[in-house]
């Protein structure tokens, strides 16, 4: 291994890390890896159901575990969950590596999230839900990242070229 993944994607449920992160991956010909992902298939089951069965702190642990894994294993392009950054030791494993924040309003977040979605932590009034994390998360995106993109009104690809720009990496595709 020659030092850890190409691009890290943070931010906020419904930012579009796991699509930018699929279209990083492909330009820059390099693998694709999403920490939730990793989670599902490894409990075999939906993290919606893992929050519900098992309660957000056991999640939180799987979470961590996760990340670690990934971080150390992984070379690519890695997504990771939208709480990832809550865990002091997985922002300590961020630092110095090419971590991009993909931000966007509230506005935003509602349409891409949608009121009738799977999200556990958005259950209940979702705008005011997200507003509450956000609250408590961005200046710990803010933190572990090297550039932060916005993804408002702007398309994946949009927003990949961006990532690739404000990190000052090559595209090979």
């Amino acid at each position: 291994m020659t030092g850890g993944p190409l691009v890290v994607l943070v931010g906020p449920m419904g930012s579009g890390k796991s699509t930018v992160g699929a279209l990083l991956a492909e330009r820059l010909g390099a693998p694709y890896r999403d920490t939730d992902a990793d989670i599902v298939a490894a409990e075999g089951r939906e993290i919606s159901d893992i929050f519900i069965e098992d309660g957000e702190e056991h999640f939180r642990a799987l979470e961590r575990d996760a990340v670690a894994a990934a971080l150390a294993g992984h070379e690519g392009v890695l997504a990771l969950g939208g709480g990832a950054i809550l865990d002091a030791g997985t922002r300590a494993l961020l630092a110095g590596l090419p971590v991009a924040y993909l931000s966007m309003d509230v506005d935003e977040a509602v349409r891409r999230v949608g009121l009738n979605t799977a999200r556990p932590l958005l259950a209940v009034n979702p705008r005011r839900q997200w507003r509450e994390l956000m609250e408590a998360r961005r200046h710990l995106y803010t933190e572990v990242a090297r550039a932060v993109v916005t993804t408002d009104d702007r398309t994946p690809e949009e927003v990949a070229g961006a990532v690739l720009a404000a990190l000052d990496l090559k595209k090979d595709a």
